[in-house]
């Protein structure tokens, strides 16, 4: 297991982060995802530890709170030291029935806060984040109110989840000149499948320094091998995600030929098709940790071997053709009129 700095917190994390929404289950949504009860989730967190995984990620509308009680409940159980684990969880969506129990007001992040410590039984988060954007709330007042629990010590770090590039440059900057809390990373879906964000959230990322955390890297199961052009979801086994729950949107030709290139590599390593899929992602230098859930433990030990699976620069091109997004404006006027430039500064590195 690697690990890597988050943003500028000076805080490492592993390469992988448990994802617990198959915690808790419920009618609904969420009872679709998964419905794995205490003991079950403990034994993930345990084998998790294990191997290194030290980042957990949660959220406050997870089984409607239930997997950030559980996922507390399991770090009290299995006496996990407190400086071993990272915790992350989220604010933003419904929980309640009041008007104002949704979104990033003040209101609703400093209720959340509270509400959370208490289910995950911790003194402080570690990563607290934005679960999506509010167009009813001023950002500046949802800054404000996080740079307040930053100073209370009730969290340690911020970040964003499901905002566009546009929409985080403009935190950064309203962060700078206030002299508040800034986001240090971003939460958001990226796999081979579904690599958009490569058009402008990766090029924000990198010039401001913030770190990405990766959700559904198998497409919400659809890269988990079990499907392909000849086996869609309908076939697919009972109890697969994709059949109950057909999240994220994907272009599913391209899954496809992504699948069919992928599947080769992995019966010539002997690996399986989604420790490929989520082997291509850590090899991409802005990714600092890819989210993994999983239902049972065979399915975590898949996903953790990824670590081990080394994709040669042949077989990442084999990839990234099948996957790569087509060219859009402005993007590729940038890449010709800055390709005299980007000559002249890898000139002058090399010299």
């Amino acid at each position: 297991m690697r690990y890597h700095p988050l943003g500028h917190t000076g805080l490492f994390v592993s390469e992988l982060c448990l994802g617990t929404m198959t915690f808790g289950g419920s009618e609904g949504m969420w009872g679709k995802i998964g419905d794995l009860q205490q003991g079950d989730a403990e034994r993930l967190i345990g084998q998790s530890i294990d191997a290194g995984i030290n980042f957990i990620d949660t959220a406050d509308v997870y089984a409607d709170g239930m997997a950030e009680q559980i996922t507390g409940q399991a770090l009290k159980n299995l006496n996990i030291p407190r400086d071993e684990v990272l915790v992350a969880t989220k604010v933003f969506g419904e929980t309640g029935k009041g008007p104002n129990a949704r979104g990033a007001s003040r209101s609703h992040i400093l209720d959340g806060v509270k509400a959370s410590l208490k289910r995950l039984q911790l003194d402080h988060i570690d990563l607290y984040q934005l679960h999506g954007f509010d167009p009813a709330t001023p950002i500046e007042e949802t800054l404000r109110a996080l740079d307040q629990i930053v100073r209370h010590g009730h969290v340690r770090h911020i970040g964003v989840s499901n905002w566009a590039a546009w929409q985080i440059a403009k935190a950064l900057g309203i962060s700078e000149r206030l002299g508040l809390a800034r986001f240090d990373c971003l939460q958001a879906y990226y796999s081979v499948a579904g690599r958009d964000l490569e058009r402008e959230l990766i090029p924000m990322l990198r010039s401001e320094g913030l770190s990405l955390m990766v959700w559904s890297p198998l497409a919400g199961g659809l890269l988990s091998g079990k499907y392909g052009r000849e086996q869609n979801e309908q076939q697919a086994e009972e109890g697969s995600r994709r059949v109950a729950f057909d999240f994220p949107p994907v272009d599913k030709e391209r899954a496809w030929d992504c699948i069919d290139v992928m599947r080769p590599m992995a019966e010539a390593k002997g690996v399986s098709v989604a420790q490929v899929a989520l082997a291509w992602l850590l090899h991409q230098p802005q990714v600092t940790s890819v989210i993994v859930g999983a239902k049972r433990p065979e399915q975590l030990a898949d996903n953790i071997a990824a670590t081990q699976v080394t994709l040669s620069a042949a077989e990442l091109e084999q990839i990234d053709g099948c996957s790569r997004l087509p060219s859009e404006y402005p993007g590729w006027m940038f890449e010709r009129q800055g390709e005299f430039r980007r000559k002249q500064l890898a000139e002058a590195r090399r010299s």
